[in-house]
């Protein structure tokens, strides 16, 4: 139960097959050159056969991927704070360490993290979640860990060392029986005004024996973070995706955020089915998501564009376009 209000912390200890975990660390540097996501986590199947842990790097500049794959027994987490390994490699709040070294690449890091700026964690709303955090057995959980931090350190892919010291990162986190048969995920924190930061996803939950588009948004500017969630009354007024683009309105009653991102090539990362890391999911690091948000007065209180944003647009995006009818 407190594994709850701590989204950071592994939440498998003692949870059945099928199930996952992985966290998201994006790493992009001083000049906005180098970009990254390294993504470790630990898949269980009814097949113990196919239990493993890994590591996924994404070379967010050249969508490149690799996924280095190590026994179940190489994960460790502690129960009472935010510290994995996976092999040789060590993953908390403070920082990271890899030191890959496979038939796919040679990667090694040391990067520093902080200060960490988490979505708020309150007794009713324990993180992003906000009370569907409470419901067992969804089967996609998200954490956002870091809206917005500094990068101190440097990573080494296949002989290339690159300096992130300057640079920033953002940290979240998935866990559940599988990723959803249909969804949308965005980010960025590189904004004109730094700190401002904006995650958005919009998925098919699977709900008794229907389903209905859950989303996350979060755009935190100016100190202040901005929720726009299916449990706070906010409602999707618009959708729309193409190969090139993903537009998006949301509104409550006091707001409305517009959201428009423009896709760009993806690398290929492994994501969770029920069954096995299959599932093909394309993402880029190269997109621009316009954001433009009112108040009620329809004034403006943002409008800018995020750069080297995460974009995911993946499985039965007409579902999920037809669950908004």
């Amino acid at each position: 139960m407190l594994s709850l209000f701590h989204p950071e912390r592994y939440h498998g200890h003692r949870r059945r097959p099928p199930y996952f975990e992985g966290w998201y660390f994006k790493l992009v540097d001083a000049s906005e050159v180098a970009r990254y996501a390294v993504i470790p986590g630990i898949f269980l199947s009814d097949d113990p056969a196919r239990h493993h842990a890994f590591v996924q790097v994404l070379d967010g500049a050249t969508g490149a991927a690799s996924y280095h794959r190590y026994p179940a027994e190489a994960f460790e987490a502690a129960e009472g704070a935010f510290d994995v390994r996976v092999g040789p490699n060590r993953f908390s709040a403070s920082g990271l360490h890899l030191d890959i070294d496979d038939e796919h690449r040679r990667v090694t890091a040391d990067v520093a993290l902080g200060p960490l700026e988490p979505w708020p964690v309150r007794a009713w709303s324990p993180g992003v979640m906000g009370p569907y955090a409470f419901i067992p057995r969804m089967e996609c959980n998200h954490g956002v860990l870091s809206f917005d931090h500094r990068l101190d350190g440097h990573l080494t892919l296949d002989g290339a060392r690159i300096d992130l010291t300057g640079g920033r990162g953002y940290l979240e986190k998935d866990w559940g029986a599988a990723f959803p048969a249909g969804y949308v995920w965005m980010q960025s924190n590189h904004f004109a005004t730094p700190g401002t930061s904006l995650v958005a996803s919009i998925a098919i939950v699977p709900w008794i024996r229907s389903a209905f588009p859950g989303f996350l948004v979060g755009l935190h500017h100016d100190g202040v973070l901005h929720r726009f969630a299916t449990y706070t009354g906010a409602r999707t007024e618009h959708l729309r995706i193409t190969d090139d683009r993903v537009e998006w309105t949301i509104t409550d009653r006091h707001r409305q955020l517009e959201v428009h991102a423009r896709r760009a090539a993806a690398g290929l990362l492994l994501g969770p089915t029920r069954e096995q890391m299959e599932s093909r999911v394309g993402e880029t690091m190269r997109a621009e998501i316009e954001v433009r948000l009112l108040d009620r007065r329809t004034r403006t209180v943002l409008e800018g564009t995020g750069r080297n944003a995460g974009l995911e647009v993946h499985g039965d995006l007409e579902r999920l376009l037809a669950l908004q009818t």
